[in-house]
């Protein structure tokens, strides 16, 4: 009956607390129950031993142990409900996963060839994944440029040059700029298409005017539309341009003219012999560029293009040609940035140690810096990207049009009567003046391998294969180089017009009737 009455220690309410394990402690007075356990703390605890607690990071340790644990039976549940309650037999997921599972077969069946284009060490649903995270990364960086578009180019023009200009007839001013002699003094005139990150400050670098004077030649070039200080176009094609450049000439009352296409610049220079070949004495091209993905390229050919070039400038010119806004974003970190950094970088070349040779040089840098300076005077991204999307994308002609071939009249029964008339007549059709291509075999900017393409489909245009020269080192500051040019196009020097290559006064007919009466000659 004591018992009943007496109010119970606390290791008796802790005993009391779990199952009884029938072991029983006594002292001198009292017999009680006990927790019999292996734990130490508690054991500790019951005998009054001090020991030392815990750290605070093994109690971090243990915290996050335990909610790890939480959380994947946590996720266990939630996966037995799903299991059981979203993905049975009869629900509408499940039947329409099973309607679509057949066509997606299909589809994924088409797709697999293009299995064959991914690497073989990997597997194929690592590799799409790489690809797909790679295009997700590629969408966010565009969507992040376009507030990019409007912001305006920090840029200080070290040397503003002078310039001239024209009205088109769109409405349109165009620059230009002259060397050499005169118009009315010009044994042959020369426009010259510049090209990228250019401006008509090139034309032809470094070529004295002592030397255009000697073969009377007038060497005019321009800017093209968005660059320098011509206006932009709104809708450029190669159609438009070969168009600007008609309207140049006419406006300069030039009547025929030679044209020059240095580079991505011949890209002008071919649309201008396609649509006004009429206006062309002549063409005169230095390692040409042409679309790098031209239909008309044999394998071979493309293989040694893409192979000379960088990974970055192949990824340059995929996204000019799939993804042309993503170049808005490039070119306002480098050449639009306003500073300067090196022509190989801004570019994206390999260049060869010819043209290291070249481009290091304090007159080739000079000229570089105020070139491109001129060339990105407007600040005007979008003008860059047409250049670019122009060169890569699917061209309206081919440079097939260009060949020379012989054309007859047609056969049927008109053309069997005309010919029962009179003998049927043969006419050659395609770009008709010489046509000549300076190409260095050590060039990486431009490969052999599209002068190779441009040879094979115009069988008449000459090229002239440099072994010892690369890009720019025959091109730019090579006053012999020059001068071979220009003996090549032209041959002996004769100077500018002058009065021994005007036409002879015309006698007056009364004067030479009389002479004639009288027996005495005019002369």
């Amino acid at each position: 009956m004591e018992d009943v009455g007496r109010r119970k220690s606390w290791t008796e309410e802790l005993a009391s607390l779990v199952e009884d394990t029938g072991i029983r402690y006594t002292d001198d007075q009292n017999t009680f129950n006990a927790v019999s356990t292996p734990s130490f703390e508690l054991k500790t605890a019951l005998e009054g031993e001090n020991v030392e607690s815990e750290g605070f990071v093994d109690q971090m340790k243990g915290f996050a142990k335990a909610w790890g644990e939480i959380v994947v039976e946590l996720g266990l549940g939630f996966r037995d409900v799903v299991v059981q309650t979203v993905l049975t037999d009869d629900s509408v997921i499940v039947k329409n996963v099973r309607k679509v599972r057949k066509p997606c077969g299909v589809v994924v069946g088409k797709l697999s060839v293009l299995n064959e284009f991914l690497p073989e060490d990997k597997h194929p649903a690592h590799a799409w994944l790489v690809i797909l995270s790679v295009f997700v990364v590629v969408v966010a960086v565009l969507s992040l440029s376009f507030k990019y578009e409007n912001t305006p180019v920090p840029f200080v023009q070290v040397h503003p040059p002078s310039a001239t200009r024209i009205l088109l007839p769109d409405g349109r001013n165009m620059s230009y700029t002259e060397q050499g002699v005169s118009g009315y003094r010009a044994r042959y005139s020369l426009i010259a298409p510049h090209s990228f990150l250019s401006s008509r400050l090139a034309g032809i670098p470094g070529i004295k005017s002592s030397l255009l004077e000697e073969f009377g030649v007038r060497l005019v070039s321009y800017d093209l539309p968005g660059f320098g200080e011509s206006d932009p176009h709104p809708n450029r094609t190669l159609h438009s341009s070969a168009m600007d450049l008609l309207h140049l000439a006419e406006a300069l009352e030039i009547s025929k003219f030679w044209v020059l296409g240095y580079s991505s610049g011949a890209m002008h220079a071919w649309a201008a012999l396609k649509y006004i070949p009429d206006k062309i004495a002549g063409a005169a091209m230095f390692a040409p560029m042409v679309n790098p993905f031209d239909p008309g390229m044999t394998k071979e050919e493309k293989l040694g293009t893409w192979e000379k070039w960088t990974r970055r400038r192949k990824m340059m010119y995929y996204s000019a040609r799939r993804f042309p806004r993503f170049l808005r974003f490039f070119y306002r970190r480098t050449f639009l940035s306003g500073k300067h950094g090196p022509i190989d970088k801004w570019l994206s070349l390999s260049l060869s140690e010819q043209d290291k040779a070249v481009t290091e040089d304090p007159v080739f840098k000079e000229f570089w810096q105020r070139d491109v300076e001129e060339s990105i005077r407007q600040g005007n991204v979008k003008s860059f990207v047409e250049e670019a999307v122009l060169q890569v994308s699917n061209w309206p002609f081919s440079l097939t049009d260009l060949q020379v071939q012989k054309k007859c009249p047609e056969k049927g029964l008109f053309h069997w009567f005309n010919f029962m008339a009179s003998e049927p007549e043969c006419e050659l059709v395609g770009f008709l003046e010489p046509i000549h291509i300076w190409q260095g075999m050590e060039d990486r900017v431009v490969p052999t391998s599209m002068t190779d393409y441009v040879a094979r489909v115009l069988p008449n245009a000459t090229v002239h294969k440099l072994p010892d020269h690369s890009h720019f080192s025959y091109f730019y500051f090579c006053d012999e180089c020059h001068r071979t040019i220009l003996l090549t196009l032209f041959g002996e020097p004769q100077g500018p017009v002058g009065i021994r290559d005007q036409a002879p006064l015309e006698i007056n007919t009364e004067e030479e009737s009389r002479s004639k009466n009288s027996g005495v000659s005019p002369n």
